[in-house]
């Protein structure tokens, strides 16, 4: 008897696996039956990350049992979803909906900037219509953009077209890594340049989405070509070191109240800054003193920033050999706002309330002023995000175990490119900053 293509599908869904299966071919965006979207992405040790549009996400392994299992987030503990691959027909099972791989237009290039040669990727939804553009810029990580952006798929899925590439130094792309901010956004303008070549007659509104480092990057490149919007995600308006004092400064007075908290505060952040500026070749004094006299507090492994951590908890003759390597050409005093004060750019803002890399206090206080001003910027704060603006649970230890994003944040950062402006009624789990 011949079967209906469901049925089969869910006898191949249920049948158990004897070897694991090749993750590769699970990596898509998929349409659910009830129009909702999926993205899996692969993460390390060949697993996958699954996430959805509203924010919920998790990680799936593979077990002995023949099957993938999810855990909430970056818990580790199940979260109860079921979720199974059909490879052969491009379709997934997520607990009881079915859905099929989003089908887009995949264009991969190359293109050169200054000292190397840039691996892109040009992602657009089917057909011929014009659509909106965002050039993804990175943050500091290493890692290939082009295998693990989820986003390269999700704002596809979503009628927006999206250049991807990997930064200098990672992934398939040449060149040295750095952190130079004038450099990376050149090379995000050449990303533009190639994104707008390869759309042609499609390129609709265009711009660029940022996270964390790259909120530094897109406003740079925004004022030396010309661009629709910009969108910066966990990002800052304050020098790197201005931020690492406010973090430290935010963490370890929140622990320690009155004047012993603001001289341990005070402590902290003049024995980062001193090695940092010292290229971590001195100050080591002042850090060993810091760490015997705090070091036995509950508090002391909660103390973050962009690398105060690496340097309480490395040994120093380790720091002497990594620490130059840690900021690969970042201006420590790089001041973001003679940049800010005169972008006419449409820009939205989005920051986590309780980011303890990137702290949002400085930074929504001076994008108020600007929006006071009369800069065209939109500034969001979620509440109960962090860094990646992932809300989480803290462990016993103190540790942060990312759980989910915030409902609303795909959905603004969408409207945005989209339409060029979002509205605080469909985001009710975030809070806008007015003019203040």
């Amino acid at each position: 008897m011949k079967m209906a293509p469901f049925a089969l599908l869910f006898l191949l869904m249920a049948a158990p696996l004897a070897a694991k299966p090749q993750s590769d071919c699970a990596v898509g965006t998929y349409r659910l039956s009830d129009g909702s979207i999926v993205d899996v992405a692969p993460t390390a040790e060949s697993k996958l990350r699954w996430r959805r549009t509203e924010g919920t996400t998790g990680v799936l392994s593979w077990t002995d049992a023949g099957k993938w299992s999810s855990t909430l987030g970056w818990t580790g503990r199940p979260d109860g979803h079921k979720i199974r691959f059909d490879c052969a027909t491009r379709r997934i099972r997520f607990d009881r909906l079915t859905g099929s791989a989003v089908q887009l237009s995949t264009t991969n290039v190359r293109f050169k900037v200054a000292g190397a040669s840039l691996a892109g990727r040009l992602v657009m939804p089917r057909g011929t219509a014009k659509v909106p553009i965002v050039v993804l810029v990175h943050g500091a990580e290493h890692d290939s953009a082009l295998d693990s952006y989820a986003l390269q798929r999700l704002f596809p899925a979503a009628g927006i077209g999206t250049f991807v590439y990997d930064k200098r130094g990672t992934g398939t792309s040449g060149g040295q890594y750095t952190q130079d901010y004038p450099t990376l956004a050149a090379d995000a303008t050449a990303a533009m340049k190639e994104a707008r070549r390869l759309a042609g007659r499609r390129a609709g509104r265009i711009g660029y989405q940022a996270g964390s480092q790259g909120g530094w990057v897109a406003p740079l490149a925004a004022k030396e070509s010309a661009v629709d919007f910009v969108v910066v995600s966990f990002g800052l308006a304050v020098s790197p070191l201005a931020a690492e004092r406010e973090s430290i400064e935010h963490e370890v007075r929140a622990h320690v109240p009155g004047p012993e908290g603001a001289k341990a505060a005070a402590a902290f952040a003049d024995a980062i800054e001193t090695v940092a500026r010292s290229d971590f070749r001195g100050g080591f004094d002042r850090l060993r003193a810091v760490r015997q006299r705090y070091g036995h507090e509950p508090w002391f492994k909660q103390v973050g920033g962009e690398f105060a951590r690496f340097l309480l908890d490395t040994p120093i003759d380790e720091i002497r050999k990594k620490g130059p390597g840690l900021i690969h050409g970042i201006r420590l005093d790089y001041d973001p706002m003679p940049v800010l004060r005169t972008l006419g750019t449409p820009q939205l803002w989005l920051l986590g309330g309780k980011d303890r890399d990137a702290d949002p206090g400085e930074t929504s206080r001076r994008l108020s002023r600007l929006a006071c001003n009369g800069r065209p910027i939109t500034t969001v704060v979620y509440p109960n995000a962090e860094h990646g603006m992932y809300e989480f649970e803290s462990s016993p230890t103190g540790e942060r175990l990312s759980t989910r994003q915030p409902a609303s944040y795909f959905r603004l950062m969408r409207d945005f490119i989209a339409r060029g402006r979002v509205a605080a009624a469909e985001a009710p789990d975030a809070r806008f900053l007015g003019c203040r």
